[in-house]
């Protein structure tokens, strides 16, 4: 029977810069997961959104006629409108100010604001275009913050659906009508 014997050469030190570089890859997998779990651990209250201020959900149920509006909607709509132009806080402040020193009827609201060429007169167009269409901002600077929720589809949704790619099977939009 022979004698198993280990050379020096099979089974060399270990290299310390693989060992290193080891450690290295271990340690940039294992700090991967800190993120997420730094991001799991956060309480769920700073998640939401903070609300529309009340003077922008009053002159938009004065603007949309609407009685009540989607307080969620609200604030995802004025963020977006803050953001478009930061100076729509303000903005929308001073036409609430207005419509109530001026006993402003909501109808005539547009026209006596262009009449005066005053400073206000796009805020209102600015805030029921976003609550009718879904839409704030023009051209490239345009966001579609709603679609189904939009006042649009809102309004009509017991006649009509927004249009979506297909209500039928698949293949149905190619047959003619009758």
């Amino acid at each position: 029977m022979k004698k198993l014997t280990v050379s020096t050469r099979d089974n060399p030190m270990p290299d310390r810069q693989r060992r290193t570089l080891l450690a290295a890859v271990l340690a940039a997998y294992t700090a991967s997961f800190v993120p997420w779990a730094t991001a799991q651990s956060q309480p769920a209250a700073s998640a939401a959104p903070a609300p529309a201020p009340d003077s922008f959900l009053q002159i938009s149920k004065l603007l949309t006629g609407q009685a009540s509006l989607d307080a969620t909607l609200a604030a995802r709509l004025y963020r977006a409108l803050v953001a478009d132009d930061s100076s729509f806080g303000e903005q929308h402040q001073g036409l609430l100010a207005y419509v109530n020193d001026h006993k402003a009827d909501p109808m005539a609201l547009q026209k006596m604001l262009d009449a005066e060429k005053s400073a206000l007169a796009p805020v209102p167009r600015r805030i029921v275009t976003a609550w009718y269409t879904g839409i704030v901002g023009e051209g490239e600077r345009a966001k579609c913050i709603a679609f189904e929720t939009n006042l649009l589809n809102v309004i009509t949704a017991d006649k009509l659906k927004p249009p979506s790619y297909s209500y039928g099977v698949y293949g149905s939009w190619a047959t003619k009508p009758v």
